[in-house]
């Protein structure tokens, strides 16, 4: 499995750049698109895929404590990801 740290390395390794840069500069990508998406931006990396804000609807459901209890669910925003072409090509 690829962790944040393991992305760091390999980075760094294939772009020859200290690996303290590299991290900076992979934070700030992260927090850049945190920042987007709590703004309701669409983030569009090409070929990548596409970071967005997707409102889940509220629903009436079952308490899993009490089953004959029924409660209501409220809308949640959530962050999607849709892969581009590249991406999907690859993966196949």
């Amino acid at each position: 499995m690829l962790n944040k740290r393991k992305m760091v390395d390999r980075v760094a390794d294939v772009t020859r750049l200290p690996r303290k840069q590299v991290e900076e500069v992979i934070n700030v990508f992260l927090d850049v698109i945190i920042e987007k998406l709590s703004l309701d931006e669409k983030i569009n990396l090409s070929g990548f895929g596409v970071f967005e804000v997707k409102v889940r609807k509220g629903r009436r459901g079952v308490n899993p404590r009490k089953p004959s209890e029924l409660i209501d669910i409220p809308d949640v925003r959530i962050a999607k990801f849709r892969p581009g072409k590249t991406l999907k090509e690859n993966v196949k």
